[in-house]
């Protein structure tokens, strides 16, 4: 394998399952191993453990916006993760990508969970907010513009914090997962839109110098990065 120069954010990489006319049925086999995938690489209960059980409330449902949310698995586990703590989650997944909805909602419906086809901008001029906002593997595929307005959005949606979590681009993480997942995930896009989605991501330099002072930047194991924002309690 010849390894391309990490160096830099590769923005013009483009990956295939964005392509609207990309084949149906290898992008929903990629949509039915994105759980496999993130439960190995996303660090979701980690996440979950550290940065949004501490700011549950035991006394009603929390509510929580998920951004781009695929085929809903995180979603998911928030949930059953939640439920299993104690707690209860009122999830909104958002995906502006009808593929995507089509195959979530094609799962076993869950009570807590609403799928929706929207962006955050839309949401934000209904006046809605949520106690929690939440995106994975999004910032990558955001351009210029997209970026800041995604965290503009989220300042205005979350009243108590928003998460979001994205690959951190490293030379030794693109090593791995093309490795890890040469063997397995044939027949789908989850191995060449990962290393797309490496190509394209952010180091953590990259995203401290990116986003606002309000933001912070936690790297996370492995090849992780959270952006995590409070907003002031005044």
């Amino acid at each position: 394998m010849i390894l391309p120069s990490l160096a830099h954010r590769d923005r013009d990489a483009r990956e295939w399952m964005d392509d609207p006319g990309c084949d149906r049925e290898t992008l929903d086999r990629t949509y039915s191993q994105f759980r496999v995938v993130n439960a190995l690489v996303a660090g979701w209960h980690a996440t979950y453990r550290r940065h949004l059980r501490p700011v549950l409330p035991r006394d009603r449902p929390a509510t929580v916006l998920d951004i781009g949310c695929g085929g809903g698995d995180v979603a998911r586990n928030l949930i059953r993760w939640a439920r299993r703590d104690g707690f209860s989650l009122q999830v909104t997944a958002i995906d502006p990508d009808p593929r995507a909805l089509a195959w979530a909602r094609r799962r076993p419906p869950v009570p807590e969970l609403t799928f929706r086809p929207a962006l955050s901008r839309e949401l934000v001029d209904e006046g809605r907010s949520f106690d929690l906002v939440i995106s994975n593997h999004l910032l990558h595929h955001l351009d210029e513009q997209q970026f800041p307005a995604l965290l503009a959005d989220s300042q205005q949606l979350a009243r108590v914090r928003a998460v979001h979590s994205d690959i951190r681009r490293e030379r030794w993480g693109y090593l791995l997962f093309s490795a890890g997942t040469r063997p397995f995930f044939r027949r789908s896009f989850i191995r060449e839109d990962g290393l797309i989605s490496i190509r394209r991501s952010y180091t953590v330099p990259e995203l401290r110098a990116a986003v606002p002072p309000t933001w912070r930047v936690a790297p996370q194991r492995p090849s992780r990065a959270l952006l995590i924002h409070d907003p002031d309690p005044r």
